[in-house]
């Protein structure tokens, strides 16, 4: 059990770096300092496509990762 968990552990810590690095940034470049906030008022919705799947990912690796650490903190 307690080697299970550290491959999961080790697993989900590799997949969120992966996957971070994987995902654009929230203003690429200066046209985010050019353009100020008008763009992201009334422009384009950054929530699309891959960058979505990519944040949901994120989201449940990170909740993987930090329920076996709590796991293996309070059984081991």
């Amino acid at each position: 059990m307690h080697i299970l968990l550290v491959v999961l552990l080790i697993i989900s810590a590799l997949t969120i770096v992966a996957i971070v690095l994987l995902q654009s940034g929230k203003s690429e470049g200066l046209t985010g300092a050019i353009t100020g906030g008008a763009e992201q008022l009334f422009g384009k919705q950054k929530a699309r496509g891959l960058d979505k799947v990519l944040h949901r990912i994120t989201v449940v690796c990170g909740i993987v990762f930090f329920v076996v650490c709590f796991l293996l903190a309070f059984y081991f």
